[in-house]
């Protein structure tokens, strides 16, 4: 809700390496790569954050790009909107600011799920002039089910958790094909700690108010933005989760029907969260698309 209690950090948390200028608050960045490098943006899916990506940034740095992983807004260590905007359209602004101050007007957009809405409607709006566009376990066909089992695991415990030991167990039962980690510094990031000294999770309780991502508005919307995509001809690559349960293979065929220039990567061991589960064959798959399309 607006004005809820973001809370504090814990220690050992990685802060941000930069801010950057949102529509109407500020985004933070980790960035690798050297300055003048063609410039990628990887946008998080809903409930991750800008760690999501460090193994992927990392890889495309030593490949020969300069990569922006951004937290969303609400998310991370990003502001949290004020007015509880967390409507499409909002991140969109975002990131066409946030593109204006890297200053690159054509940059490769890497968006997982949430943004690879984001991503695709910027580009099929031409709202941003990407030179190549990576949707990773997103489309606009998507399947409730899916969607729904996120929102559920990202509205348990609103009072909280009691440690870090309660946040693996949820995130296990979440994932339950990803083995449980037995140390749990690399939890932190994904916590704040309130005034009473319970542990929440990052995002801001209001994103989960936004418009469900499997209406048939927001199919309409994604499956026209596809279309133009398919006109401009930009360079896109599809990246699914064999496992996935949000983006079904005939999810995928769909949009490969639609923008037929598409070029389409089955990685059949991982689920939704495909960078997570095999960051290796991901990355790969990314860099290989990206050297051959740029």
């Amino acid at each position: 809700m607006p004005g809820a209690e973001k809370g504090t950090r814990l220690p050992g948390t990685p802060t941000p390496m930069l801010k950057l200028p949102g529509a109407d608050l500020q985004i933070a960045a980790d960035v690798w790569g050297k300055e003048g490098a063609p410039v990628v943006v990887l946008q998080h899916g809903g409930g991750q954050t800008r760690h999501a990506w460090k193994g992927t940034g990392e890889a495309l740095a030593q490949a020969g790009f300069r990569a922006y992983a951004l937290d969303a807004r609400g998310h991370g260590d990003s502001d949290w909107a004020e007015d509880g905007d967390y409507e499409q359209d909002r991140m969109i602004a975002d990131l066409v600011s946030v593109v204006a101050k890297i200053g690159d007007p054509n940059p490769i957009l890497v968006g997982a799920s949430m943004g690879g809405g984001v991503s695709l409607c910027a580009v099929g709006e031409q709202a941003v002039a990407a030179r190549a566009l990576i949707m990773v376990d997103t489309a606009p066909q998507i399947e409730k089910e899916g969607t729904q089992k996120i929102r559920n695991f990202m509205a348990q415990k609103p009072d909280g958790f009691d440690s870090l030991d309660e946040v693996a167990e949820a995130i296990a039962n979440y994932q339950p094909h990803r083995k449980r980690p037995r140390n749990f510094d690399g939890l932190k990031k994904n916590v704040r700690r309130d005034l009473k000294g319970r542990l929440r999770w990052h995002w801001d309780p209001s994103w989960l108010k936004r418009t469900r991502p499997h209406t048939e508005e927001r199919g309409r919307r994604l499956q026209a933005a596809a279309g133009h995509l398919a006109v401009l001809k930009t360079p896109t690559q599809l990246v699914r989760g064999g496992l996935s349960d949000v983006l079904s293979e005939e999810g995928a065929q769909r949009f490969l029907a639609d923008c037929p220039h598409s070029e389409y990567v089955n990685v059949t061991d991982a689920a939704h969260m495909v960078a997570g589960d095999r960051n290796d064959i991901f990355t790969e798959a990314v860099a290989e698309f990206l050297l051959r399309n740029i």
